[in-house]
């Protein structure tokens, strides 16, 4: 599952919306709203999800947030490590390799751990 498929779950179960009822008012299948809900699709295009704030009718923060879990909700993620750190690669490398290992509680520390190691550049 990606940011956005939990976020969309989360919003249709609060509300009390079906996956079908959903996909039906946004003119889209309801096995396209499944995968995309799944992590088995890649983000929706910018029209989709102007049509989902809209049928969640969320407020701006949450508007942006659902823009931003968007962004980084490609399942099927690309690192170009060509002319960086010779350790960039064997990082991404191990990440791709082990990521599937790793515990959630290991995941949710080394997010953190980049978050934070970033924000101070």
């Amino acid at each position: 599952m990606t940011p956005l498929g939990a976020r969309l779950r989360a919003l249709r179960e609060e509300r009390g919306v079906t996956l079908k009822d959903m996909a039906r008012e946004l003119r889209v299948s309801s096995a396209y709203l499944s995968a995309l809900e799944h992590g088995r699709r890649g983000k929706p295009t910018w029209s989709l999800l102007q049509r989902i704030i809209t049928y969640f009718n969320v407020i701006w923060d949450e508007a942006e947030d659902l823009q931003r879990l968007a962004e980084l909700s490609d399942p099927k993620v690309t690192i170009d490590t060509g002319g960086l750190a010779p350790e960039a690669t064997e990082l991404a490398n191990r990440l791709a390799t082990e990521i599937g290992r790793l515990s959630p509680e290991d995941l949710v520390f080394l997010k953190a751990e980049l978050i934070r190691r970033a924000a101070k550049r």
